[in-house]
């Protein structure tokens, strides 16, 4: 075989190949829109910045299951520790409205109502 033909069956199979990955992350905003919707969370702050679990309550999660959950909180409090304990007490609070999260996964507690959503950047 030529190098002219080897170069374009390159081509083309690098095209067959990144097509499907391509198209899969132009379908994941479809699929950010079916996220899970929670009433109220709590997150806490330390000094080296926000906690990576949100604990959530009434929420409403799809029955898919994905690499990464969107999430929109009606009302997130974030609770700021003075230092990265609980016995420095607390520091203040803030309560926002309307915020959306991506969160790696969750575990839930059908007994206390609770989702505790787990890996989830700052914001």
């Amino acid at each position: 075989m030529n190098p002219t033909a080897k170069h374009l069956l390159g081509v083309a199979a690098a095209i067959t190949i990144a097509a499907p990955a391509l198209l899969g992350t132009a379908a994941s905003p479809a699929v950010a829109a079916a996220g899970a919707h929670c009433d109220r969370a709590q997150q806490d702050m330390w000094d080296n910045g926000p906690s990576r679990n949100v604990t959530a309550l009434r929420c409403d999660i799809p029955s898919h299951r994905n690499r990464w959950y969107t999430v929109e909180i009606d009302t997130l409090v974030q609770t700021r520790y003075k230092g990265d304990t609980l016995d420095g007490g607390v520091d203040r609070t803030r309560t926002l409205h309307d915020r959306t999260i991506r969160c790696l996964g969750y575990t839930s507690d059908p007994h206390k109502g609770t989702v505790d959503w787990f890996g989830c950047p700052p914001f």
